[in-house]
């Protein structure tokens, strides 16, 4: 146990934390701003315990008992649960055909001209344009993208691909950048300046000191593709998403239960699977 710290000679122990007043200002100050920002939002949790919408509520939740789990349904949902996987796992890899290259092209630690302190003009306009480019694609969420391309291509998985595939290239060329120039590069700078090509400065100095943080967020983002994946499939995009729309515009409350449980099974296999590459790369 750690005893408290002494109070200096000739003065009385402190009771009291000293940092209290300005632990209360900022929480005060927080809550202030809070308040506009709930009003705008219309954000009234007291609604939920009204009687009417309790009774609503009430019934929406036990319309999922009984569980649907006859032979055809449930092979239906094995087939579904596989082709989410399938349209998280296909969105993703093409999702890396896009971030990568742009990523190295956007690192500034890979840039020969950025040595000398300044880079080169073309590479820096060039760098601007694929940062641009990087924000447009991860700004624009998958939900719009699949609306888009359902119209395109038409209803089905390849909908949900192309937009997972869109903005998640977005986000992992945006996150890749950060990881490989916020961690060590004066190996990488040492193989530029002997002489080393971009590519295999990447290969032997840059990808091996950031391979463990890099596929620690690839993985994560894997596990967040299969989430994404019900919510296009309310719009059209397939997957396990669009037969739960299916079931709940039929009010079938224990298809959709059982559609849910599974999709928490899902979830919780790719959390397993992001766990054990982590520690396998830790």
């Amino acid at each position: 146990m750690v005893a408290p710290p002494l109070a200096p000679a000739g003065k009385a122990p402190l009771d009291r934390d000293p940092a209290w007043w300005p632990r209360l200002f900022w929480i005060s100050a927080a809550l202030v701003l809070m308040w506009p920002l709930l009003v705008a939002t219309e954000f009234r949790p007291w609604v939920f315990f009204e009687p009417e919408n309790l009774q609503v509520s009430a019934h929406f939740i036990g319309s999922f008992w009984p569980l649907a789990y006859d032979r055809e349904f449930m092979t239906m949902v094995l087939r579904e649960s596989w082709r989410t996987i399938a349209i998280a796992t296909a969105g993703m890899t093409l999702a890396l055909v896009i971030a990568i290259p742009l990523t190295l092209l956007n690192t500034r630690v890979l840039s020969i001209s950025a040595l000398s302190g300044r880079m080169a003009v073309g590479p820096r306009w060039l760098r601007q344009l694929i940062r641009w480019l990087l924000i447009l694609l991860r700004s624009i969420p998958e939900l719009v993208w699949a609306l888009v391309f359902v119209r395109v291509v038409g209803l089905g998985p390849t909908a949900g691909v192309l937009a997972i595939a869109l903005t998640y290239g977005g986000m992992l060329g945006k996150v890749y950048g950060e990881i490989l120039e916020s961690g060590e590069t004066h190996s990488t700078e040492t193989l530029l300046r002997n002489g080393s090509g971009r590519l295999q400065a990447f290969l032997f100095a840059l990808l091996p000191t950031n391979a463990a943080e890099l596929t620690s967020y690839t993985v994560y983002r894997w596990e967040c593709a299969i989430r994404s994946t019900v919510v296009l499939g309310f719009v059209g995009a397939g997957g396990l998403g669009q037969q739960l729309d299916n079931s709940m515009r039929m009010f079938n409350g224990g298809e959709v239960a059982t559609m849910l449980i599974v999709f928490i099974l899902l979830v919780a296999f790719a959390d397993r699977v992001s766990a054990g590459l982590r520690k396998a790369l830790g």
